[in-house]
């Protein structure tokens, strides 16, 4: 079995944790640690005695091992929502172009932007590619201008909307689990649906997400206790969310440990007539992270992950044996995930910590938009 991080550390190094983040090896995980993984990507809200069963281990054994993942940072659970409100919510894919050695600044000021899902700094035309989700258009401009656009570090944005996302990161697998294992997991999280959220969300609902967010493996009466109602009144809640498919939940592991250390995002264009057709195959394919459809001159976007720099030119050379209409135009390599999923990760993709998804609001980004609007208003 392997070894936490700080486990094996000596003392010396213990005491200067910025140290290790640089020099220190990662140890590979064993084969219970990739089943446990496995079984909570497949069924991450499932009993420990319900996966313990499939592993061939008692429940306390795979919590233990699971704390252990969690603590390295090495593995981690993710609970988010984009689905809130009475209109689908706008999912926005933002490229950013920064002044030289401003980078890092620009990531670390907008790390804790709640809305924004992913930030990747990349190769390629743009430093860093923004996931984002907004609640309508009026509010990703409001973001454009007044966020981003007044930071000292940024050079340049360009931003394209989803029309459609056809699969993402909570559906990755490791597959360790032989197929009636994932299948027993698999049942326990019913029929999937199309993702409709919560038309009005109130108080409480907020509440109880953030809760989620942070743990979502707390059983009801322990979140009963932190909200102050009875644990019916959060089973009601939760049973609501779930059948709206408000929740996404994710387990998550550090890229360089997956055995897939190589994240590559491909832009596409494809005939409009075909783009479904193409994406429903892609999405089957065992590297594919996500894949979305664009509104910009690149009307597909893909987001895989390889066994290997050399698998790239292979990986493209199979896209375009199997979709000779797809044109791939440009692709970018992950240098640093810096956030997924709304958590935050060192350079090595291990976990720091977790930030709330929600909506990006922001006083004085409204006042100037307010102060412009009342400009137009008047004649000049």
């Amino acid at each position: 079995m392997s070894r936490s991080t700080h486990e094996s550390t000596s003392p010396a190094a213990a005491g200067h944790p910025e140290r290790l983040l640089r020099a220190e090896q990662p140890e590979p995980l064993d084969e219970l640690d990739y089943l446990l993984i496995t079984a909570l990507q497949t069924s991450p809200r499932a009993e420990w005695a319900q996966i313990g069963k499939v592993l061939g281990v008692d429940a306390s054994t795979a919590a233990r091992r699971w704390n252990r993942l969690t603590e390295a940072g090495h593995a981690w659970l993710s609970c988010y929502t984009v689905a809130v409100g009475p209109t689908v919510p706008i999912i926005a894919f933002i490229e950013v172009d920064c002044a030289a050695g401003t980078l890092h600044e620009v990531a670390a000021e907008i790390a804790d932007d709640p809305h924004l899902i992913t930030i990747e700094h990349i190769t390629g035309a743009r430093d860093l590619v923004l996931t984002a989700a907004f609640p309508d258009l009026a509010a990703l401009a409001r973001y454009l201008s007044f966020r981003l656009g007044r930071l000292a570090g940024v050079s340049a944005t360009r931003s394209q909307t989803a029309t459609a996302v056809h699969t993402e990161g909570s559906r990755w697998r490791l597959d360790r689990l032989d197929p009636d294992s994932q299948d027993l997991l698999a049942t326990s999280r019913g029929p999937a649906m199309p993702r409709r959220g919560l038309p009005a969300p109130d108080a409480l609902d907020t509440r109880l997400y953030l809760l989620l967010s942070e743990d979502f493996r707390q059983p009801a009466a322990r979140l009963a206790e932190l909200l102050g109602v009875s644990p019916s009144t959060v089973r009601r809640r939760l049973d609501r969310m779930h059948r709206q498919d408000a929740l996404v939940y994710r387990c998550e592991v550090a890229r360089h440990l997956s055995g897939w250390p190589i994240s590559v995002t491909l832009w596409g264009i494809a005939p409009a007539g075909e783009t479904a057709r193409i994406a429903s195959q892609l999405i089957r394919m065992r590297e594919t992270r996500l894949c979305a459809s664009l509104t910009g001159p690149h009307n597909l976007m893909l987001t895989v992950w390889l066994r290997s720099a050399e698998d790239i030119g292979a990986f493209e050379a199979r896209l375009a044996d199997r979709f000779p209409e797809l044109a791939v135009v440009d692709r970018a390599v992950a240098l640093w995930q810096l956030k997924i999923a709304g958590h935050l990760l060192d350079p090595r993709g291990r976990h720091l910590r977790g930030v709330p998804v929600t909506f990006w609001e922001e006083p004085g980004a409204e006042r100037a938009e307010d102060a412009l609007v009342d400009r137009l208003r008047v004649p000049r």
